[in-house]
Order: C-alpha cells, then sequence, then structure tokens
C-alpha cells in the first residue's frame, strides 16, 4: 500500500530532479515509480503514458498527475503533478528575477550542465527498458522506427506521428477479444470538468474582469496557449515565441532565447518557460507586477492539465479493454518508444555539442553535431555517470550532485582573473 506521505515524499524528489525536457523526465519517473518502487506496472505506465501524449500540455506533468491519481485520487495527482511542477517553477521565479536585475548567470548554467550531462544515462537506460516492453512483435518495432524517421528526418509535427500510429493500430485490429463490460465513467468525467473547468476558467474571468489590462493579456494568451500545446512544448514554442517578441513585445528575442536556456536547465516542464515570459513582461512595471504575471501564466498554462486527467483519466482502463482501441494504444505506445528515442537524440546533441547543424536533402533534414564543437567535460561526466549509476548502482543523488560539483568548479575556475 502506497500511502500519501510516501507519495509526497517521492514525487517532491522527481521534482526536483527532473532535468532535462520530456525524454529525462519520462524516464525518470519509470526508475523510481516502475523500476524502484513497482506502484505502476509496465503496462499501465507505457498505456497511460500513451493517453497523455494525445493531450494538449506537458505528457510528464500530466502522467505525473495520473499516477497519483491512480494511487490516491484527487488528493493524490494534485500532490503528484503539484510536486512534479512547483520546484522548477519556484527556481525559475528566482532566476526571472535575478535575470532581470543582473542578467545572465553563467555559474548556475553551468551547474545545470552537469545534472543534464548524469540524465543521459538515466535517459539511455530507460529507453532501452521501455523498448524491451513495448517493442515485443516486429511490426510494433517497425512502427518505432517509422515514427523515430519521420519526427527526426522529415520534422513531422509529433500528432500526426502518433494519429497515424494509432490509426493503423485501429484498423489492423483483428478484434479476436470481446470487450470487458466494464462501466461508462460518464458521471465522473462529467463531474471533473464542471469542478476544474471551474477551477481554470474561473480565475481567468475573475482576472479579465479586475486585473491590469497586461495581466489580463498574459491570461487570455496562456489559457490559448495551452488548448494548442499538443506534442509537449517544443510542438508550439516557435510560435510563442514569435507571438511574445514581435506581435506583443513583452520582450526582445535575446531575452527569450534566456528564458528558453533557463527553461531548459531547470528542473520541471520546458514549458515552464511561460512563467519567465509573464514574469519579464509584467516586471517593466515592477517586481510584484512581475511575480503576478509569472503566477498568471503558470495558473493557465497547468491548471488546464489536471483538468484532461482527472476528466479523462477513468476512461484508461475501459479504451486498454476495447479491442480495437487497445489496438490502437499499442500501436502509439510503439510510436512513442521512437518519440523518446528522437528526444532522447535532441538531448544528447544539445548537452555533449555547443552547435547543431541542419542539413537538408530533398524532403529530408537532419539535424547533425558540428563534431568540432563536442564539450569534453559533459561528455566524460556522462560516460561517468553511466557508470556510476549502470554498473555501480550509485543513488541518482550522489551522480548528478558529483556532476554538478564538477561543471561549477570548472565554470568558476574559468571565470576567477587571470592574475590568479
Amino acid at each position: 500500500m502506497t500511502t500519501l506521505s510516501d507519495l509526497t515524499r517521492t514525487f517532491a524528489r522527481i521534482g526536483l530532479l527532473s532535468f532535462g525536457g520530456p525524454a529525462a523526465q519520462i524516464s525518470l519517473m519509470h526508475r523510481e515509480i516502475v523500476k524502484t518502487r513497482n506502484w505502476i506496472s509496465e503496462e499501465d505506465y507505457l498505456t497511460a503514458l500513451s493517453f497523455c501524449m494525445l493531450l494538449p500540455g506537458p505528457e510528464a506533468m500530466q502522467l505525473a498527475t495520473w499516477i497519483g491519481w491512480r494511487k490516491h485520487g484527487t488528493l493524490g495527482g494534485l500532490i503528484a503533478g503539484g510536486l512534479f511542477v512547483l520546484p522548477g517553477a519556484a527556481l525559475v521565479l528566482i532566476l526571472s528575477a535575478v535575470y532581470v536585475i543582473w542578467g545572465q548567470f553563467p555559474l548556475i548554467a553551468a551547474l545545470f550542465t552537469g545534472v543534464q550531462a548524469a540524465v543521459l544515462a538515466i535517459v539511455i537506460e530507460a529507453l532501452l527498458r521501455v523498448s524491451k516492453r513495448a517493442l515485443k512483435t516486429t511490426t510494433q518495432r517497425a512502427i518505432a522506427i517509422v515514427a523515430f524517421l519521420g519526427l527526426t528526418l522529415f520534422s513531422l509535427p509529433f500528432p500526426v506521428v502518433i494519429l497515424i500510429a494509432g490509426l493503423w493500430g485501429y484498423m489492423t485490429s483483428e478484434c479476436n477479444l470481446s470487450p470487458h463490460k466494464l462501466p461508462k465513467p460518464w458521471r465522473a468525467s462529467l463531474g471533473a470538468l464542471a469542478v476544474w473547468g471551474m477551477v481554470w476558467v474561473g480565475p481567468l474571468l475573475m482576472i479579465l474582469a479586475f486585473a491590469p489590462p497586461l495581466i489580463a493579456q498574459i491570461a487570455l494568451f496562456f489559457s490559448k496557449l495551452s488548448l494548442l500545446t499538443f506534442g509537449g512544448a517544443y510542438a508550439v514554442l516557435a510560435w510563442m515565441a514569435q507571438e511574445v517578441v514581435y506581435q506583443k513585445q513583452w520582450l526582445n528575442l535575446p531575452q527569450m532565447i534566456d528564458g528558453l536556456g533557463l527553461a531548459e536547465t531547470t528542473p520541471g516542464p520546458l514549458i515552464l518557460v511561460t512563467e519567465f515570459v509573464g514574469y519579464v513582461g509584467a516586471a517593466k512595471s515592477g517586481p510584484l507586477m512581475g511575480i503576478a504575471g509569472a503566477a498568471t501564466a503558470l495558473w493557465m498554462t497547468f491548471a488546464p492539465c489536471f483538468l484532461w486527467i482527472f476528466a479523462g483519466g477513468p476512461w484508461i482502463a475501459r479504451l486498454t479493454h476495447a479491442p480495437r482501441l487497445s489496438a490502437a494504444l499499442r500501436s502509439i505506445t510503439a510510436a512513442i518508444v521512437g518519440v523518446i528515442a528522437s528526444l532522447s537524440l535532441w538531448f544528447a546533441g544539445h548537452v555533449l555539442f555547443a552547435t547543431l547543424l541542419p542539413h537538408g536533402l530533398g524532403p529530408m533534414e537532419l539535424t547533425l553535431p558540428d563534431l568540432t564543437t563536442l564539450r569534453p567535460l559533459p561528455a566524460v561526466l556522462a560516460l561517468l555517470a553511466s557508470y556510476l549509476l549502470l554498473a555501480r548502482h550509485w543513488s541518482l543523488i550522489r551522480v548528478l550532485g558529483l556532476c554538478a560539483l564538477a561543471t561549477g568548479a570548472h565554470a568558476a575556475f574559468l571565470l576567477l582573473p587571470p592574475s590568479l
């Protein structure tokens, strides 16, 4: 029996360690929840992940919310989803304020670079384990490969890849099994839709009616954004950057780039960049307005995630027992292995190399690292972390601390005056 205090401690730990974007976060949760604690079966984890990837919003945060909901209902979902986001949100708020006052902070970025190097080992381990469990047939392996190539070589939109995989599984299902007579959870879903819809929309209406115009604009923009982030933050960041920089002029392009870097190097979902945008955009009117802008962006980005899970979660069990829908989910799960592999490749490239260059060949476009820009220290630390985690079975905290200390000490040494 998983107690509420166990759930709280575990997701507080996950929230503090969830560096590296969706691939790393999904891998970390797999390690902590499935492998180490055995709270969720591998099959249920992958099925829930498939479901979450069909929803708008950050899939890793929604998966955390589903795990909490599965173990302890709505309260468990709030705790798990909240703790997944709040440590990173608190850090982003602090660093946003520091950024507005002093600008960039290379030493802090260096510490997080070491953490990312260590996280690579977790990503590789989880990818191998998930592949072994999800890719049991030749067809499933083929779907994973096609999904990987579609994302990596042809830059296909993530929702398109998932939709095609699901349709393939649905249409090719032999449908030999009879569906289980599971109840249809309409009452639970409609109740959650009413309650959590008001939790999201109620504050939005209050802000539009009574808040300063800039805060109202931030609330409306990020509410709209939360409905468009299918496939995670990467799918919508380019559009968001164009809107907030060129249309709304809440911040300039260098500030937007710095915000993306900040969100990539701190724990929590990459979409926490919305909090940075809200703070910097509103802080022109003072730090209190900056905090109001950050809080508004944060609420409008993440409140809908609880709505989707609490309203849709009760249907997952039924979906997995409907033959055609179950076949569709198995195909989606296979495609997600390709998605995680593509994200892992992207993550590894950005951690280990300073420059990545696009190479086009007809309809294909492959982003490859410039080998001359290999970053030796992160590369060595990634290998060391893999050895310590996988071969010597060091604790995750020890490995992350060692890697952060190494890159932090290196950066501090480089910042010393030459005379020293």
